[in-house]
């Protein structure tokens, strides 16, 4: 194990002793998170940590504190001056804990050495409470994944039911929802000003509870409301119609302040920030990290921290729109990007980091080729209310052009002791495929795939077509199967024409909404054909605040209202999920039956199945 590299007093402190060496008798911001402390801009608790320390105030972090016992770590730092500040960490705790099956993971990525009993379900809401049972009347701010994504009414896959706003059960005081430095920043602009977290009413991207019929003025420029928690109980197509609500409002330039009254409360959540602008996304990425690990896990592995820690976010945000995923819920579908000169500092100081050999793990971000990506009138942008500029087709506002990031990844790889950059990302190929008006950003995709599958894979290019079937793939907001077969064949030329041995590495779901049993078995026959033997499948998990959640909880599409088949008992996922592995000479047996039951006979010489 390579020596700290820095001392104690570079990590923000997580005990009274650390307190004690940084000369502080009391913090301003005390912080509980559900993962370890890494100070790294990869990890949330780090981000606003680093950034209230940044306005100037004392931050101290509680990593992983434990809720079994008398509540020492609540209490060893004290009382902060400012406020506490909770978060889940960087996954919803229930994903983070429980497999689709609902079975306790045996592992934890973002503790060390794995250990899966360091946080509790629902973190935010079981550290909430206990902080407001010991300090009722200091300010208590939740935020993170697992807050950002329940601040409305939403269904919760591992109760199977519809929960209330996390704000109702956790008792706290203001919600930060997405990305949090701007809503923080305003905030404790706004306390060091005079004012009081109870009357903080108009700080956008923050939501709070008010008494029915005492809503304070709206001081946006629109407001919609919901239906009300208790009539979504009552009628599933109700809650359907929220989500198209709260989805395209989330997906807005100019957003409307959103109610929705809970027993005898009315919640408010107050329209985000704009995008961050290079300016504001550099300022946040550049703060004084170690990028390490903190000091008190000594010789301990974190898994989650050895994936990323040679590894560059390029930027934020997704304009895919993917039916099953959270990250425009969180982050927004508009990019915000970093500039080259703060890339580039970052990748200097990983050449210096103790372990380094080279390699650039990942040049990536939520998708890996979206960086500088952005509408050409912003006007236009303005006035959309897609979630997605991809899907069903690209945007024709869209500015897809790949020349930033191609100069991105030649810059990098030109740089003193750099010996390869790799891109482990998703890459979203139907944006490589797609051909627009512009030859400028046609050749740019062209090149950009070449440079891609020639100098940046490490032996593997993982990308995610989910599903073959067009009608699930129309449900998952995804391209044809098709684009995967063109790209595929555009890998294999290249690898052949290079005399290269790299992998291509689809991903894939069952039992997402939209899927039939009969959808799995031709998958299975279409990429057995492909000589693919499938590695990287999941069971459809639902998540809070994705289409895809609420289609498998109300039965309805949320945008056409019609009605959707998906499977929600066991024995019909395990009928589903069974096809991904055709070639187990165990499953043999089942998968003929299930495939006579479904008459697809032919599919059965296909997969080769009646072969002994």
């Amino acid at each position: 194990m390579v020596r700290q590299p820095y001392p104690l007093t570079r990590f923000l402190p997580t005990t009274r002793k650390e307190m004690d060496l940084l000369g502080w008798d009391r913090a301003d911001v005390i912080l509980f998170s559900g993962d370890a402390y890494i100070d790294h801009p990869s990890f949330g608790t780090a981000v606003i940590g680093r950034l209230l320390e940044k306005l100037g105030l004392r931050v101290a972090i509680v990593p992983q504190p434990n809720w079994r016992d008398d509540l020492r770590d609540f209490k060893k730092l004290g009382t902060p001056r400012m406020f506490f500040a909770v978060t889940a960490g960087v996954m919803d705790s229930m994903i983070n804990r429980y497999t689709a099956n609902r079975r306790l993971r045996s592992q934890d990525a973002y503790t060390p050495d794995g250990r899966a009993d360091m946080r509790p379900d629902r973190a935010v809401t079981v550290y909430s409470r206990i902080v407001k049972s010991l300090y009722p009347d200091v300010p208590l701010i939740i935020g993170g994944v697992e807050a950002s994504l329940r601040r409305v009414t939403h269904y919760d896959y591992w109760s199977d039911s519809l929960h209330k706003t996390i704000l109702v059960d956790s008792n706290a005081d203001l919600l930060v929802y997405g990305m949090g430095e701007q809503p923080i920043t305003r905030i404790v602009k706004e306390l060091q000003g005079g004012r009081g977290i109870s009357g903080m009413h108009d700080v956008p991207q923050t939501a709070f509870l008010a008494e029915k019929g005492m809503v304070p003025e709206n001081r946006f420029a629109d407001e919609v409301r919901l239906f009300s928690h208790e009539e979504c109980l009552k009628d599933k197509l109700k809650q359907a119609k929220n989500f198209k609500i709260v989805e395209e409002q989330s997906n807005r330039m100019e957003a409307a302040r959103i109610l929705q009254d809970v027993e005898e409360k009315t919640l408010v959540v107050n329209p985000p920030f704009p995008p961050m602008s290079e300016v504001e996304i550099d300022a946040s990425f550049d703060l004084p990290y170690t990028r390490l690990p903190h000091p008190r896990y000594k010789e301990k592995s974190i898994a989650a921290y050895e994936m990323i820690k040679f590894s560059v976010n390029l930027h934020r945000g997704c304009f895919g729109g993917c039916a099953f995923c959270t990250i425009s819920a969180h982050q927004g579908k508009f990019i915000a990007s970093r500039s080259k000169g703060s890339i580039l500092r970052e990748v200097e100081q990983i050449t210096r980091m103790p372990g380094f050999k080279g390699y650039i793990s990942d040049l990536g971000g939520p998708s890996a080729n979206m960086y500088k990506m952005q509408g050409r009138d912003l006007s236009v942008c303005a006035k959309c209310k897609r979630p997605s500029c991809i899907f069903p087709a690209v945007c024709p506002n869209l500015n897809a052009d790949h020349t930033p990031l191609l100069d991105i990844y030649r810059s990098v790889d030109s740089m003193p002791g750099i010996r390869k950059s790799f891109v482990g990302s998703g890459v979203r190929y139907d944006m490589l495929l797609h051909r627009g008006k512009e030859q400028k950003a046609n050749r740019a995709a062209e090149e950009y795939t070449r440079e891609l599958i020639l100098n940046h894979v490490s032996g593997r290019l993982k990308v995610a077509p989910e599903h073959t079937s067009d009608r699930t793939l129309n449900v998952m907001r995804k391209p044809s199967f098709n684009l995967f077969q063109q790209f595929k064949k555009i890998f294999d030329t290249e690898n052949r024409k290079h005399n290269l041995n790299q992998q291509l590495i689809p991903y894939f779901i069952s039992s997402h909404p939209g899927c039939t049993e009969e959808d799995m078995a031709e998958l299975a026959a279409i990429t057995k054909e492909l000589n693919f033997k499938l590695e990287q499948v999941q069971d459809f998990t639902p998540s809070p605040m994705t289409l895809a959640t609420e289609i498998y909880y109300t039965g309805y599409h949320p945008y056409t209202l019609e009605k959707v088949y998906t499977a929600t008992t066991p024995a019909q996922k395990t009928a589903q999920r069974q096809f991904f592995f055709w070639y187990d000479k165990s499953n043999r047996a089942k998968l003929i039956a299930a495939l006579k039951r479904l008459r697809r006979t032919d599919l059965i010489k296909k997969l080769h199945l009646d072969v002994k």
